[in-house]
């Protein structure tokens, strides 16, 4: 950790003793009200400011409802790679509003998409049994849907994040908005392109099945072919042989298209296979953008080979979470969505947005990451 991490730490653990030991505010004769406190975040570029500004307000209306301990559990696909920001988000916030309750990854069971959300289900029975009074879950798929309503008939309610399990009975979900996500890369590609007519190759999903990778497709396309842009897309092969075939598809894509290939844009973790196919056919003035943090991407963006990257901000959906859960305790449902209006894009989704990192600003952006302990 850095020295500004270090900082970071130090006012983390201040504030938690403060909230520990009370405001100040009188209650009674020689008694102090708790008040939660949240540790300050350290001033940069990339700090989400309208997020910030929606925690404050909320934890300013907590605070006026009266403190209260709470039990909850906080349920993820995984608590490692994709998912660690996540969790240091929600432990620390958990730590700063002082309840109960731990984050936990998948239980094991099952091998496919269907029995891991099954096992999902009996994990939130269990939370329920033991006393959780609120669920975070990152969902596996639709078959959650029924340990969640079981859950809320139970009067637990269940703030989904990362993915969604809409139609269920959750209270809000927190994450990246797909075709939202989908229009801000296109939005940023745009910026970099000559002026139209020309091809623009998206490395992304086309397969209705996966209705947010195609969302998140289909925004990005729909910026582009508004500008008068030609678009091709090229379905991400997800297997071991993937990257080689998804490279040969885009370079071919170059080399073929009427008319030319003016750009590219990847709209998933493996985008950096965008880099690899320019390289591949010779046109590496071509501008690319990508998504996600890989490893392999920062290493093609120090080369200058992708322009931009999209990060999920995947710490402010873990930390996000307790704080909503715990709002809906304190001041109800409706109280709390109304306080995180300015984020909400309808009646129950919340979303965290993207950090636009640009070639340039790798450094800074990880300097970012540390400061708040999620370097990657």
């Amino acid at each position: 950790m850095n020295r500004i991490g270090r900082r970071w730490a130090a006012a983390f653990g201040l504030a938690l003793m403060t909230a520990a030991c009370g405001s100040g505010d009188s209650a009674g004769e020689g008694e102090q009200v708790s008040r939660i406190l949240r540790a300050p975040m350290p001033r940069s570029e990339f700090t989400a400011k309208e997020i910030e500004a929606t925690l404050d307000a909320l934890v300013a209306e907590v605070n006026q409802g009266g403190i209260e301990p709470m039990q909850m559990a906080i349920l993820l696909k995984e608590l490692g790679g994709f998912f660690t920001p996540i969790t240091t988000g929600a432990n620390r916030a958990m730590g700063e509003l002082g309840v109960t309750g731990n984050v936990v990854g998948p239980s094991g069971h099952g091998i496919d998409q269907q029995q891991r959300a099954e096992a999902q289900g009996e994990q939130i029975g269990q939370a329920v049994a033991e006393g959780a009074e609120g669920i975070g879950v990152s969902p596996f798929g639709d078959a959650i849907a029924t340990g969640i309503d079981t859950a809320v008939a139970d009067g637990v309610p269940v703030v989904t994040l990362d993915t969604d399990a809409k139609d269920s009975k959750r209270s809000i979900y927190v994450g990246t908005i797909s075709e939202s996500a989908g229009l801000t890369a296109g939005n940023t590609l745009l910026a970099l392109l000559p002026p139209a007519p020309g091809t623009v190759v998206i490395h992304g999903a086309d397969d209705p099945a996966w209705v947010d990778g195609m969302n998140r497709m289909l925004g990005a396309r729909g910026v582009l072919e508004d500008a008068g842009y030609t678009v091709v897309v090229r379905p991400i092969t997800w297997s071991p042989q993937g990257e080689v075939a998804d490279v040969e598809a885009m370079k071919a894509q170059i080399e073929n298209a009427d008319p030319p290939v003016v750009g590219l844009l990847g709209l998933h973790n493996v985008s950096y296979r965008c880099a690899m196919a320019v390289e591949a056919a010779g046109a590496t003035e071509l501008p690319v953008v990508a998504f996600d943090f890989e490893p392999k991407t920062v290493e093609y963006m120090r080369q200058g080979l992708i322009k931009a990257t999209h990060t999920q901000r995947q710490y402010y959906a873990g930390y996000l979470v307790p704080y909503i859960l715990y709002g809906i305790k304190i001041i109800g449902l409706d109280a709390t969505k109304a306080i995180l209006a300015p984020r909400m894009v309808d009646d129950s989704r919340l979303n965290v947005g993207l950090d636009v990192v640009l070639h340039d600003k790798v450094d800074e952006y990880n300097t970012f990451l540390d400061s708040i302990g999620v370097a990657q």
